[in-house]
């Protein structure tokens, strides 16, 4: 089968995430399997011949978060359309590309990680923000719906989303988000630090909330004196300065360290040493890093919102309300009971363990149709 996958973003993408390490995860085994797969996507500063999808064909147009949708599906209709047998539109952030719309005798599939509507006022400043949050991505979304395409999403949160819409449930079809490093074999041979640890991982956006990570994290710490906390990422970016000048005031700043972008190696590392994750975003369509830090033997606190509520279990982990003082209080409830918090982190892993690529990507064959 010949396949075009149009997404904003490759794997090797300087603002890559989980959404990227799906679509590569699940592009690779398709080209294993004999089929073709074309990419079109942005292009960047850096940018390689195969997007880090090995054997894939990589179409690039435009760079501009803002104006690559329109010139790739101008690309797409003028170059493209009629060449594929199936067409996979990803939309990632409400910005669609429309494609479903002039497939020809293509198959499309809609693929929405999340909707992303919430990120506009976080992310793009006013006015525009709340046009993108108010207008446009209604409009846009609720256009989709009438394409009748069938719909891929990670997360039954996702899929709720996008029924008020108009995506119809019976249309909608989940797949599983898989981990792309290895679960620990033994979880009681693990490390932990010597003092109890909460960290921070991922590129510091206002949309991340990292801020009310460091505010839970001297609340808490108020009664836990030893508790200490490890953030990773990227601090480029308005938000990232914010974050670092407020850590640099914090009462605690003694406690906090701050260790930039790191290496798969020394996340993982992280993952497996910290005690807890804390994740605040003000949405996800699931939540790979959560699944990932269990894979290591580490729990996660979680804000209680799209996808985050989907990848965190009662027993895995907790869910509070979204201000730092429910989240302080999770980090207490994590450290009130030794016993409870091992049992915990064994749930957490074992369930890590059920979710692969493997089995996203028999999810995503039996969505689209491919024997």
């Amino acid at each position: 089968m010949n396949i075009l996958w149009i997404t904003w973003k490759d794997s090797r993408h300087p603002e890559a995430g989980g959404a990227e390490r799906v679509c590569k995860e699940l592009c690779e085994r398709l080209i294993r399997d004999g089929h073709k797969v074309t990419l079109l996507t942005s292009d960047y500063k850096g940018a390689t011949d195969d997007g880090g999808v090995e054997g894939a064909t990589i179409i690039r147009a435009g760079s501009s978060r803002y104006t690559h949708p329109v010139q790739a599906l101008a690309h797409y209709i003028r170059k493209l359309r009629g060449k594929f047998d199936l067409v996979i539109e990803e939309v990632n952030g409400g910005a669609p590309y429309f494609a479903v719309f002039f497939g020809g005798h293509a198959k499309t599939v809609l693929l929405y990680h999340q909707l992303g509507r919430k990120n506009w006022l976080y992310e793009i400043k006013p006015p525009f923000g709340r046009i993108g949050y108010h207008v446009m991505v209604p409009i846009a979304t609720r256009l989709m719906s009438w394409s009748r395409a069938p719909l891929i999403t990670v997360s039954e949160s996702t899929k709720q989303v996008m029924a008020r819409h108009g995506f119809k449930p019976e249309k909608t079809h989940i797949i599983s988000e898989g981990l792309h490093i290895e679960p620990i074999q033994d979880i009681k041979k693990t490390e932990k630090f010597e003092r109890p640890t909460v960290l921070s991982h991922g590129g510091m956006r206002s949309m991340k909330r990292t801020i009310d990570q460091v505010k839970a994290f001297e609340l808490a710490k108020q009664q836990v004196p030893e508790l200490q906390m490890k953030i990773s990422g990227s601090s480029s970016g308005p938000y990232g300065k914010q974050v670092l000048d407020y850590i640099a005031k914090s009462p605690y700043k003694k406690d906090i360290e701050y260790l930039g972008r790191t290496t798969d190696e020394e996340k993982t590392n992280a993952m497996r040493r910290s005690h807890a994750i804390l994740v605040t975003s003000i949405e996800e369509g699931w939540g790979l890093i959560v699944t990932e830090t269990n894979s290591q033997g580490t729990p996660a606190i979680v804000y209680d919102v799209d996808g985050l509520r989907d990848s965190v279990r009662p027993d895995t982990g907790i869910i509070t309300a979204e201000n730092p003082r429910a989240l302080a209080d999770g980090i207490l409830a994590l450290f009130a009971n030794e016993d409870a918090y091992e049992i915990m982190r064994m749930n957490a892993w074992e369930w890590s363990k059920q979710l692969t690529f493997e089995r996203a990507y028999e999810d995503f064959k039996k969505a689209v149709g491919i024997a």
